[in-house]
């Protein structure tokens, strides 16, 4: 269910930061990257429309139901194993429930706080209420970090780019759960995996909020289209668009959201980073040699106002300076993001990133986990081929320079990557 998302903040990771890439550029074929034919042939994941046409119609402008989007689907964990992993410690959880006949607290059974708990987790077994209690939900977000096959689910959806990209948070709902009608700010795409749910959409009139609730619900909302998703169907809203999903009968969705960076948030992020990243060489402190005895000492100088000013275009003059530190926050892992120290790769093998690893790039740099690297030439074509595919074969990584091969076996080591041991089979 697209139960808005928590915000992440920045966070540093518990390991050694990987080396730098130290490749000297080599010039740049002049040939562009053929198109990839894929983006133009429908698919059954978007109601046999491409990827490119959706993306046109569709992508921040206007709803689609797709019935059968994935056929066959089945939830990509047991209910069990779900319960499992809203009590752990490095999963973000929360329970809602809608108890009607209920106030909340001391208030008044008339008041508009009534029916609705919202609790967080780590949620231990015995938190959540029985099965056979009606109205409950429970959402599970960043699914694809610990789940194959919810990873695998999140992976189809890579005809956008990963820097809008954000997770695959669950829904589990018993008959008649769900978390009122409210609205997202960012895309999202709700595959129905088990059960059935009643989805009611509408445009958003009115973005007022009941008060003195836990939840963020729309205090009015008018419902233009409604429908029953069943399994393998699937509803992609824009940002803004009024919503309401009510269990019908016991339910799991998926909930396929994705990433837009608040301006004030991200201008605040990047001067942070810049600021990091300058030159301390090249520091400069403020002088006024010029300064005048004042009778107004409580007056602001109009020197130091203009050298604050300078500061702050100083730092943002560098365009790479800039290009580094965007890519350097939309790679940075979310909290609770963990990785695993592991080994230098063994001789012979591919690679694969691990499902937590963010990595993007640009013309100038690679990015990944909050790190960024200056790279050209056959080194930067092989790892933008590695954050594009998030695997290398066995050849590729044997074909990479040493600098290339220092940098995949330190992100090994750091649990960044994975080896990839060929099969037999697939020897020639």
């Amino acid at each position: 269910m697209s139960m808005p998302r928590s915000s992440h903040a920045a966070q540093w990771r518990p390991m050694t930061r990987p080396k730098t890439l130290t490749e000297k550029p080599m010039a740049r074929t002049a040939a562009s990257r053929p198109a990839d034919a894929a983006l133009a042939a429908p698919t059954p994941l978007l109601g046999g429309l491409s990827p490119e046409a959706f993306m046109r119609r569709h992508w921040q402008k206007k709803p689609l139901l797709i019935r059968q989007a994935v056929p066959g689907v089945r939830p990509p964990l047991g209910r069990a194993e779900l319960f499992s992993l809203a009590g752990r410690d490095d999963v973000e959880s929360r329970l809602i429930v809608h108890e009607p006949g209920r106030t909340a607290g001391k208030k008044a059974a008339s008041a508009p706080t009534s029916g609705w708990r919202l609790e967080h987790g780590p949620l231990a077994r015995r938190a959540l209420p029985p099965l056979t209690q009606p109205a409950w939900t429970l959402l599970v977000q960043g699914l694809d970090l610990h789940v194959p096959a919810a990873h695998d689910l999140l992976t189809r959806f890579r005809f956008v780019p990963e820097a809008r990209l954000d997770d695959l948070m669950i829904s589990y709902a018993t008959d008649g759960g769900g978390v009122g009608p409210h609205y997202d700010s960012y895309d999202v795409f709700l595959l129905q995996v088990h059960g059935k749910r009643r989805w009611r959409i509408g445009r958003l009139k009115d973005d007022n909020l009941l008060p003195d609730v836990p939840l963020k619900i729309l205090s009015q909302f008018e419902a233009e289209q409604e429908w029953v998703l069943e399994p393998g169907d699937m509803l992609y809203l824009p940002p803004r668009w009024a919503h309401d999903g009510i269990a019908e009968g016991e339910c799991m969705t998926c909930s396929i959201g994705f990433r837009a960076p608040d301006a004030n948030g991200l201008a605040a992020e990047l001067l942070v980073r810049l600021a990091e990243n300058l030159d301390d060489a090249r520091r400069q402190l403020y002088r006024d040699p010029a300064q005048p005895a004042t009778t107004e000492p409580g007056r602001m100088p109009s020197d130091l106002q203009a050298f604050a000013a300078d500061a702050v275009m100083r730092a943002l003059r560098d365009p790479l300076q800039l290009q580094a530190a965007l890519g350097e926050i939309l790679t940075e892992p979310k909290p609770k993001v963990w990785f695993e120290l592991g080994d230098p790769l063994p001789e012979g093998a591919g690679v694969v990133l691990d499902a937590r690893t963010r990595m993007m790039y640009d013309d100038k740099h690679l990015f990944a986990n909050g790190d960024s690297w200056r790279a050209a030439g056959a080194d930067a074509r092989l790892l933008r081929r590695l954050a594009d595919a998030r695997r290398l074969d066995a050849r590729a990584v044997a074909g990479a320079s040493p600098e290339a091969r220092e940098l995949l076996d330190q992100w090994a080591e750091d649990g960044w990557l994975h080896p990839e041991i060929p099969d037999s089979t697939d020897q020639h």
